[in-house]
């Protein structure tokens, strides 16, 4: 009897204490919940819609502007531009940038006053251009008075503030009395570029006076420029200095595309001489120098796609290499005429125009007359433009003429006979291509007046300008590049 009291309250007790117990949990996440939403109306923690909207996160060195995120949210995120150097010429400041820039027509050239961070001036970029396949050229107007030349880049209708970092991480700028500003791959060797040498015109010099350093990061950094490598220089000449590539850069040369050149001039006792990247001895005794100073420089290796291009398909005959400035107009004549006396490929260095050539060179390009337009913002340097075009052309063309858009080749002897010319410079030419020992054509240059007129003809320039001086003055090269051995600007040692 009892046991079945006993099981009947048992029966009983379970399902209460069950209740219970759900009954008891309910009311404590109750509590805690109202507790919660106590604490979230405080005036600490306030609620509003904004606060459950989707939020972009960046990090804190890159804050954006309100209107950076109007245009991330659109798909153009715009985030600052990082300038990596400047070069102050006497008409415009040079803005070499590695990031890419789709809307330059947006873009701001921003300056500090030299001693109020606080107080600039924004002004319109002047153009921009593809460089070296890993930077842009961005021109800018050179700085009003008494602000610094160490300009910064903003997106039109974007706050200063939100620049501020990218402005004070690089504030070199340099100057273009005394720069190293080209590299160029040459098979083993580096062929590299430099203002302000002062070597002596048409003269080798003693190459035993320079070294070429190489590294990864800027000389600018002078707290930490990373890994360095010194080589001797071969040849060395006007404004072209040659050393040899360190081995590792020999091995992989395709590794090597951006790393950092500049010369070191008169090199005295300081630092581990390297001879092909490895130390050397003299005289039983290792060679070491105290700290050497480098040239400042902007020059970064670069070896162009179009070195290869042709390597494994004919090179063509004949090409052209020209450099100019402004002279949009002149160029379909002289392409087209050139073309007709059977050159294959043109080379156009444009030095800073503005007047639509890029349209024109396109346009040329489309109707199949091969010509490429190089971006040569070194200004007063047409015989070391040469030279680099020399070193360009070299995997491409069998031969290549040296000559402005204002100079045109003629044959006067077949002209009074009455003989077709099409395609005879190119005849001309491959009649040495396979000769041991001709490497250079040269013609008489012969020099036209105004013949009358107070401007360009419009019948252009072959028919329009008709009156010349009787002697030359000069003379026009067409070369093998194949055949050059030393690069002395618009000298050149050919071998024979």
């Amino acid at each position: 009897m009892e046991s079945e009291q006993r099981l009947k309250r048992k029966r009983t007790y379970r399902p209460y204490s069950r209740a219970q117990f759900l009954s008891l949990r309910s009311f404590i996440l109750c509590l805690s919940l109202f507790s919660f939403l106590i604490f979230l109306s405080s005036e600490r923690f306030p609620i509003r819609t904004v606060y459950f909207h989707p939020v972009l996160t960046v990090p804190s060195i890159s804050i954006l502007s309100k209107t950076s995120f109007q245009d991330s949210f659109h798909g153009k995120l715009r985030l600052p531009l990082r300038v990596d150097n400047r070069v102050l010429f006497p008409d415009h400041l040079l803005l070499l940038v590695s990031d890419k820039i789709h809307e330059d027509d947006k873009l701001d050239c921003v300056y500090h006053k030299v001693l109020n961070d606080k107080d600039v001036v924004r002004q319109r970029v002047l153009s921009v251009d593809e460089f070296d396949g890993f930077r842009l050229v961005v021109r800018c107007p050179i700085p009003p008075w008494n602000y610094t030349a160490a300009a910064g880049l903003m997106w039109r209708g974007d706050e200063v503030d939100d620049y501020s970092w990218s402005f004070r991480s690089n504030q070199s700028v340099h100057s273009w009395d005394r720069l190293v500003y080209e590299a160029a791959f040459d098979g083993k060797t580096a062929v590299v570029f430099a203002k302000g040498l002062n070597l002596r015109p048409h003269k080798e010099s003693d190459p035993t006076r320079f070294m070429c350093q190489f590294g990864l990061k800027s000389w600018d950094d002078k707290a930490d420029r990373g890994f360095v490598v010194m080589t001797e220089a071969i040849v060395a000449a006007q404004e072209v200095v040659r050393c040899s590539l360190p081995r590792s850069i020999r091995n992989n040369p395709d590794s090597a595309q951006g790393i950092r050149v500049t010369i070191v001039h008169d090199p005295m006792p300081s630092a581990v001489r390297f001879r092909n990247s490895r130390s050397y001895e003299h005289g039983g005794n290792q060679r070491r120098h105290k700290e050497n100073v480098a040239m400042p420089s902007v020059a970064k290796l670069y070896n162009p796609t179009s070195y290869q291009t042709k390597r494994n398909q004919g090179k063509f005959e004949l090409c052209a290499c020209t450099m100019l400035w402004n002279q949009a107009p002149a160029l379909r004549e002289w392409i087209m005429y050139h073309a007709w006396l059977g050159v294959e490929r043109w080379f156009i260095y444009d030095n800073n125009s503005d007047d639509g050539i890029q349209e024109v060179v396109e346009e040329l390009d489309f109707q199949d007359y091969n010509v490429s337009r190089h971006t040569w913002p070194w200004i007063k340097t047409q015989e070391a433009g040469f030279s680099h075009c020399a070193l360009r052309a070299r995997n491409e063309c069998k031969w290549v003429g040296f000559f402005d858009v204002d100079e045109f080749y003629y044959f006067p002897h077949h002209h009074r006979r009455g003989l077709q010319g099409q395609n005879l410079l190119r005849s001309l030419v491959a009649n040495y291509s396979s000769s041991p020992t001709v490497a250079e054509i040269r013609t008489a240059c012969h020099s036209f007046g105004p013949s009358g007129l107070s401007s360009p003809p419009l019948q252009g320039v072959t028919v329009g300008y008709t009156c010349r001086l009787q002697s030359p003055e000069r003379h026009k090269s067409i070369v093998r590049p194949d055949f050059l051995t030393k690069l002395f600007s618009m000298w050149c040692t050919i071998s024979s």
